[in-house]
């Protein structure tokens, strides 16, 4: 309860700082390595967690301890977990629980393709998003399997791959349309997440017309969810899908309209570390657009405080190194460039 209380406190300051006067504090990242999950992927060895035996309560631990860490954008912490987590679910198969390891792996190699996809590396976001669907395929239930199509969709995206990746997420929302065999507000919740990652894609593409259609699809799945909630780590509702129409403005060109979306977004009520530092990174982009760089680098700094690590990512590097061009106006941003890595 402490911690929401102080997270509460942070989004509401930074909000008036990013679209008022004032730069914010930012406190320095840690950056973490993919080594252990790249040798599990490639050798399938990696030893289970010690004093740790593989039945269906640990690897619901496991699960739960990567998420987590995932929306506490903890990756440092993540990387080091995740390969002796996948083995122990893995193990679990052995040991006559095949369903609940299929979920289980399945799960797993979906944070570890969110994780890949944060840090950059597209060659291992592709895998282990491969990897999630061929365990979900194998035994998990109906919302495993869309949420590891939504990882292979992601995963085409980055790749360049925009048509087959929204084909890919739009089929498996309309598919897990019709199962009844999960709760209605999880089924909502997915389904509405995976239309709105297909309209960004189709956003990614420059199609307005599929984009704005997809994203009318999730705004109406939202409204029947009726709130954003976390679910299977993952969240969704009508604030989730705000913070997408940000990102589809600034895609489709349009910063202005981006901003005037950020401006509705209650960041205070934000569930997660990962969403709040996503949303101001999605500002800054926008005010970088706009050709507003003092704003940009606010944001930049709020992403910051919010989370360290998550300012590491590709485009925070780019936009840092942008903002170099103003260091004398802007106070500190050769000290924010070299933090997260826009520096040689």
């Amino acid at each position: 309860m402490r911690r929401r209380k102080l997270l509460t406190g942070l989004t509401g300051a930074t909000s008036s700082v990013v679209f008022g006067p004032g730069p914010a504090a930012a406190r320095s990242p840690v950056g973490p390595g993919l080594s252990g999950l790249e040798d599990l992927l490639l050798h399938r060895q990696d030893s289970l967690p010690l004093g740790t035996d593989p039945t269906p309560s640990t690897a619901l631990a496991a699960v739960d301890t990567s998420r987590r860490e995932f929306g506490a954008c903890r990756y440092d912490a993540l990387a080091r977990g995740l390969p002796s987590r996948i083995a122990l679910a893995q193990a679990l198969g052995a040991e006559g629980h095949p369903r609940q390891s299929a979920v289980a792996v399945a799960d797993l190699y979906t944070v570890a393709a969110r994780l890949c996809i944060k840090l950059g590396e597209d060659g291992l976001a592709a895998v282990t998003a491969d990897r999630a669907l061929t365990a979900a395929l194998g035994g998990a239930d109906a919302l495993t399997v869309a949420e590891a199509h939504r990882m292979v969709s992601s995963a085409l995206r980055r790749q360049g791959h925009y048509a087959r990746a929204t084909d890919v997420a739009v089929t498996a929302a309309r598919q897990l349309a019709t199962d009844r065999t999960a709760e209605m507000s999880e089924r909502l919740s997915v389904q509405g997440n995976l239309y709105a990652t297909a309209a960004y894609t189709a956003a990614k593409q420059g199609d307005r017309d599929t984009a704005q259609a997809l994203i009318a699809e999730a705004q109406a799945t939202a409204g029947r969810l009726g709130h954003d909630e976390l679910l299977r780590g993952t969240v969704f509702g009508p604030g989730q899908v705000l913070l997408h129409q940000i990102s589809i403005s600034y895609l489709l060109g349009d910063a202005g309209q981006a901003i005037e979306h950020a401006r509705r977004v209650n960041t205070a009520a934000l569930p997660t570390t990962e969403r709040q530092a996503r949303y101001w990174i999605d500002v800054a982009r926008a005010f970088d657009q706009w050709g507003k760089p003092d704003r940009c680098y606010r944001a930049l700094l709020a992403a910051e405080d919010a989370a360290p690590q998550e300012v590491r990512r590709g485009s925070v590097r780019t936009m840092a190194a942008g903002l170099m061009r103003h260091d004398r106006s802007l106070p500190g941003v050769r000290a924010f460039a070299q933090r997260v890595g826009a520096l040689a």
